[in-house]
């Protein structure tokens, strides 16, 4: 069994579809808005290129570090909600007023999928769950520092491609627009990809990525890039 599938079970067991591709959709635009903003000011010839390849990998790495942290936050934060929610129903001075706790968490989520009776069965089965229930702790867990670093995996890993034109080119200004052109053409495909998952048109969601890369690029050229 080779590395790869193994890595993308490692990523997908820690981050859902629509999170994976948000984390390789921010990693597209951190390395394009920086390597835009370095394009401005970089020196020409090989040095210059080597800043370019410096700032591509730097900011994915200082974002992928940055996400990385705000996952495992992000899973201590939804911990200590179900912890709130397992005190709040054990506290309660009476079944109806636990069983109404159940109902303002619970029915919001699960209005569109079930019917009132249905809903009804569910809370009470929950109540009947929770109120025997441990709340969990809120510490770090092994499970939070995997999942932070798949974030990171997915955020570096999504630069590596823009980033070979300056292991490439000599010239900066050419190493830059190839790879802008490359990041464009991942910007389309991780529309399409998206489209799987929200059930919307692959062509149509593909061209809104691109039109977002183009965005920035407009916006570095008005800037004298």
């Amino acid at each position: 069994m080779t590395d790869e599938p193994r890595r993308e079970r490692f990523v997908a067991r820690y981050l859902d579809p629509a999170s994976r591709l948000g984390e390789v959709l921010f990693g597209l635009i951190m390395v394009l808005g920086v390597t835009l903003t370095a394009g401005l000011s970089v020196a020409e010839g090989s040095a210059g290129v080597r800043q370019l390849l410096q700032a591509a990998l730097g900011c994915n790495i200082a974002w992928g570090i940055i996400d990385g942290i705000m996952y495992v936050m992000n899973c201590m934060t939804a911990r200590a909600e179900k912890a709130r929610l397992i005190e709040a129903i054990q506290r309660a001075p009476d079944t109806g007023t636990a069983l109404d706790i159940v109902r303002d968490e619970i029915e919001p989520r699960f209005e569109t999928l079930t019917g009132a009776q249905d809903r009804e069965a569910l809370c009470r089965s929950i109540l009947a769950y929770l109120a025997q229930g441990e709340a969990p702790r809120t510490a770090v867990t092994k499970d939070d520092l995997y999942g932070a670093v798949a974030c990171f995996w997915l955020v570096f890993v999504s630069c590596l491609p823009v980033a070979l034109p300056f292991l490439i080119f000599a010239e900066p200004s050419r190493a830059l627009r190839i790879s802008n052109a490359l990041l464009i053409g991942m910007l389309f495909i991780t529309g399409q990809k998206w489209a799987q998952y929200a059930h919307t048109n692959r062509l149509i969601a593909g061209l809104v990525m691109v039109a977002l890369g183009l965005a920035l690029v407009g916006v570095a050229i008005l800037l004298g890039g």
